[in-house]
């Protein structure tokens, strides 16, 4: 598990000397609290930061490259906390999802760098395993993993079906091997399972004996099931996750509440999709994030289906769920861009990012001046991982002239007019 806590940066040198290659100096960005500064970047962390033009010239070292983020908000970097790479982008297919290796992994790469593209430096996928396809579709997952080093981390999770009564001896079996594999997290449904109270007791078992956090699929539809489930996970370190748990909002605030306390005193995270579930389109809505962030419960938003049949036009954006938890569910812009960035990183075991020396230089630049804007209008990004730039989507709008552009003065992001 990657460590905790941001290490200091290294003590400058007394002289400028050649350039650093692997050094990158971002000037001219503008943060959320107002500033403009420059942020020079340094063997995967953030060297400086300073106010703008004080890093461009004279520094105490020179930098490879600069990038120009003048117009640009700077953020710490999205994490995507539930994934599906085995199925995603396959809603166009005829007939049954392909579970051939070549295709898995093939999807599971390309929707990696989508949502790379939207931000999303690091990714949680959830990967089925036994059953007709076995360990395949995980080995094709972690394939894409190491053709992605140096790009994003993907990290998986595995979902045995079943793993109780006499079926369950396989899947029990085969959610050891995937351990044994490379996944790195256990999870699965236990709502599927005869036995929903043994499945989870199976899961936490081999997540004790690995020291593997927990993922599990959960409506959070049965009170009674979810206040068994805080009681078993309360001990387990490194920690429990569910999702989506739509259904808990449906319950009577009464019982919704006492839930909300017990998952909060047994240290489950909740992870809510509010583009959409990825369950199939029966099971639509976002858990109730503000009656779990009241209880102190730690809610993370992840994006679910990607373009699979769960949800044929998923974008796998991390700003368009935070986006949704603020102008649907009632967050504020801060606070919905923390269940994508902060949570969502604590989620998948990852360390804190500020835009501050020492921290990772784990970042996202968006076109805008506040957060509210580009939660709103976020087209144009610069994505950075391990401190290099490793994604960019540019945007640029123009219209037609017009008398009342010139006469008002409206701003003007293209740079021609159209004819």
């Amino acid at each position: 598990m990657p460590d905790s806590q941001p290490q200091p940066p290294p003590p400058p040198s007394s002289s400028q000397g050649p350039a650093d290659p692997s050094s990158l100096l971002l000037c001219g960005a503008r943060l959320t609290d107002g500033r403009t500064v420059d942020v020079r970047l340094g063997g995967g962390r953030i060297e400086a930061v300073g106010t703008a033009g004080s890093l461009a010239a004279g520094g105490t070292r020179a930098c490879g490259a600069r990038v120009d983020l003048a117009g640009y908000l700077l953020l710490p970097a999205p994490a995507e906390p539930h994934a599906h790479a085995d199925t995603a982008l396959s809603a166009a297919a005829q007939g049954p999802v392909s579970y051939a290796p070549q295709d898995v992994q093939r999807r599971a790469t390309e929707a990696a760098l989508l949502q790379l593209g939207h931000g999303a430096t690091a990714v949680r996928a959830h990967v089925r395993v036994g059953d007709v396809q076995g360990l395949s579709a995980l080995a094709a997952v972690l394939q894409a993993r190491r053709a992605l080093r140096g790009l994003a981390e993907l990290t998986t999770v595995a979902m045995p079906r079943v793993l109780t009564g006499v079926a369950g001896a396989d899947g029990l079996a085969v959610l050891r091997d995937a351990v044994k594999m490379g996944a790195s997290v256990v999870g699965g449904r236990p709502d599927l399972d005869p036995d929903p109270t043994g499945y989870v007791e199976a899961v936490l078992e081999v997540a004790a004996e690995h020291g593997c956090p927990v993922d599990l699929h959960t409506d959070a539809g049965d009170p009674a099931r979810l206040a068994r489930l805080a009681a078993m996970a309360g001990g387990l370190r490194p920690g429990v996750t569910l999702s989506p748990c739509g259904d808990l909002g449906r319950l009577p605030s009464e019982v919704a509440s006492r839930t909300a306390d017990q998952l909060a005193a047994a240290g489950v995270t909740v992870v809510c999709l509010p583009q959409g579930g990825c369950g199939g389109v029966d099971r639509r809505g976002a858990a109730p994030v503000r009656l779990l962030r009241a209880a102190g419960v730690r809610v993370a938003a992840g994006s679910g289906a990607l373009r699979d049949v769960s949800n044929p036009v998923g974008r796998g954006d991390p700003l368009e769920a935070a986006f949704l938890l603020a102008s649907r569910y009632g967050l504020s812009p801060e606070e919905a861009y923390d269940a994508v960035s902060g949570s969502a990183r604590a989620v998948l075991g990852l360390p804190e990012v500020r835009v501050e020396a020492g921290f990772p230089a784990e970042l996202l630049a968006v076109r805008g001046d506040g957060l509210a804007g580009t939660l709103s209008l976020a087209y144009s990004r610069v994505v950075v991982h391990r401190g290099l730039v490793v994604a960019r989507t540019s945007a640029v709008r123009e219209y037609c002239s017009s008398a009342a552009s010139v006469e008002l003065g409206l701003p003007r992001q293209g740079r021609g007019q159209l004819s």
